[in-house]
């Protein structure tokens, strides 16, 4: 991990830019979050759903609908937890399985590997994007560290921890 000393890290209140960039490390997305928390691996912000609506994993995503999102300097995944922009309602997590984010100065960059965990306020859980997993262009431990990062997500959605522990299960 990549560590960037606290003066060039975002800071609670700070508007960052949020860069989804795809396996190759070309960008996809961008869009704009506000910092919740910081610690010296993570970055925790808020943003407002932009895109047009969809159903991925049994979540219904509408614009405006609320994302806290959780960006790891030391894991492969980040996670999203998902409220209804209208009454506040626990839609449920979605979890990119990526490279650890970089951190700095009014930005985050998250590599993606299209592998994705859906968990619902129920607990129910679903994967997504198998295939076009398999079709990156990984080394075999990048691979092996994408689907131990799936495990370990499921184990803490199962186990109602980390960033799951607040749930409604």
């Amino acid at each position: 991990m990549k560590t960037t000393p606290q003066s060039d890290r975002p800071q609670v209140g700070d508007f960052v830019t949020v860069h989804k960039l795809d396996a190759a490390g070309v960008e996809t997305w961008r869009y704009a979050g506000e910092v919740l928390q910081t610690t010296p691996t993570s970055i925790t912000l808020v943003a407002t759903f932009n895109r047009e609506d969809r159903s991925l994993g049994g979540i219904d995503l509408q614009r405006g609908d609320r994302f806290v999102e959780t960006f790891y300097g030391d894991r492969w995944y980040n996670v999203f937890r998902i409220h209804d922009g209208r009454d506040g309602r626990l839609k449920g997590w979605y979890c990119n399985i990526t490279r650890p984010a970089q951190i700095e100065a009014g930005h985050v960059y998250a590599d993606d590997l299209a592998l994705d965990l859906v968990v619902l306020p129920d607990a129910e859980t679903q994967i997504l994007d198998e295939d076009e997993f398999e079709a990156l262009q990984l080394t075999p431990e990048e691979r092996a560290t994408a689907l131990e990062a799936v495990a370990e997500l499921e184990a803490l959605a199962s186990s109602r921890a980390g960033v799951f522990q607040d749930a409604a299960f």
